[in-house]
């Protein structure tokens, strides 16, 4: 009984030895173990890897950088998709507000609708997908050019109007330009006649472009302005780009002669009326020189003090608030004007005035049968009157838009390129 107990023990020891061993193969599982937990971690970056491989294809792109300043405000706030198309862009202010744009018809691009403002902080978000759907999204956020830093070109003559063939285009800047050269490349007259068109600076504010000789009746005259971004004076940037047009009405030239007192109005060379004046008394001489329209009033008020002329008490010498068919030759005050309070007599005859052109006219400007109002309503901006035999100097070529008074060449010789 004893010897088989012990058998029985052995047995059952080394079966449970045996079972152990099988549990322990079975369990642990060893390096076989180890190679399915790599397996497991395997997939995991091959799934890892194919959901990068499947991130949209689509390149976003929007101009400026994120973070630029002194953006332009002309051709900031662009945006464009390569591998792909554009599905939603929006753009805000700084506070919120939207600003519209469009998405071109091939979804490729899109832009603000109109031109931006100066010294603002902008917001772009734009979204695209590409060929599978897969949606790509990109931001942007930027400011564009301030005032203080920016500069602008204040034009005559303005857009699509028809001026007369005596006009220059006369360009103001905001801003004093010392870079003259590199602003001057940025704007391009051109006349549809043919004529050679050159700039000349007054000043560091001031260019003015004509042709040697008048425009021609008729043609078109284009000024394009493409500043933006052109750096006028250091640090100071232009934020212009446009093109505007203007048309030259028929070839009308007037000539005052003080010693005779009268004024022959041209129109292409040939007299079609001539009007007795009454020009600046010896005293009060008017200048001489071609002059021209630069502005045109039914009515104005003209008052000595503001050009110089006062009594004893420093009031002016005359005030008259109702001048009629006013049009201004430059800027220092000379008119040629119509004139109701003067004796009739005087036309033709005498000059009696502080230096403007009197022409024979009636109260309230109302009396389209007076040589005034006849010269006013066949007149436009941009005529020239000649002023003759006065005894004064010639009229200075910026005092008004009259640098017909320089020659060419000394016209010429005031161009930065």
């Amino acid at each position: 009984m004893t010897d088989g107990k012990r058998r029985r023990r052995g047995l059952a020891a080394a079966s449970a030895l045996l079972g152990g061993v099988l549990v322990l193969s079975a369990c642990s599982g060893g390096d076989d173990d180890a190679a399915a937990s790599d397996g497991k971690d395997t997939s995991q970056a091959q799934v890892d890897e194919a959901a990068a491989k499947k991130s949209s294809e689509a390149q976003i792109k929007i101009t400026p950088k994120d973070g630029s300043t002194n953006a332009s405000i002309n051709n900031s706030a662009t945006v464009t998709v390569a591998k792909g198309e554009l599905t939603e862009v929006t753009m805000t202010t700084a506070d919120g507000t939207a600003v519209e744009g469009q998405i071109s018809a091939d979804k490729k691009s899109w832009k603000p609708s109109g031109q931006l403002e100066r010294a603002t902080t902008y917001k772009l978000s734009a979204s695209a997908k590409d060929s599978e759907g897969l949606v790509a999204h990109e931001n942007a956020s930027f400011t564009t050019v301030s005032p203080s830093n920016s500069f602008i070109g204040n034009f005559t003559p303005d857009d699509g109007t028809t001026v007369g063939v005596g006009m220059p285009v006369s360009i103001n800047f905001d801003k004093a330009i010392t870079n003259k050269a590199e602003v001057q490349k940025g704007i391009e007259v051109s006349s549809s006649s043919g004529q050679e068109v050159a700039c000349h600076w007054f000043n560091a504010n001031r260019m003015d472009c004509r042709p040697e000789q008048y425009w021609q009746e008729g043609s078109t005259v284009t000024l394009k302005l493409a500043l933006d971004g052109v750096e006028g004076a250091e640090g100071v940037y232009g934020v212009q780009q446009k093109t505007v047009t203007f048309k030259i009405g028929r070839n009308q030239v007037s000539y005052v002669d003080a010693e005779t007192k009268q004024m022959k109005v041209t129109q292409n060379g040939k007299t079609v009326k001539t009007i007795p004046i009454s020009a600046g008394a010896p005293e009060n001489t008017t200048y001489e020189g071609q002059m021209v329209i630069s502005e045109k009033f039914k009515e104005t008020r003209m008052n000595g003090a503001t050009v110089g002329f006062t009594d004893d008490d420093g009031k002016g010498e005359y005030d008259i608030k109702d001048v009629p068919h006013a049009m201004r030759l430059s800027t220092s005050g000379t008119f040629i004007h119509g004139n109701y309070w003067g004796a009739k007599s005087i036309f033709g005859s005498v000059n009696t005035s502080h230096g403007c052109v009197g022409l024979a006219d009636a109260k309230g400007a109302n009396d389209p049968s007076t040589p005034g109002a006849w010269f006013y309503n066949n007149s436009i901006v941009g005529d020239v009157v000649v002023v003759q035999n006065t005894g004064d100097k010639t009229i200075a070529p910026d005092n008004g838009l009259n640098g017909w008074n320089m020659s060419w060449e000394q016209w010429k010789a005031g161009s930065a390129v």
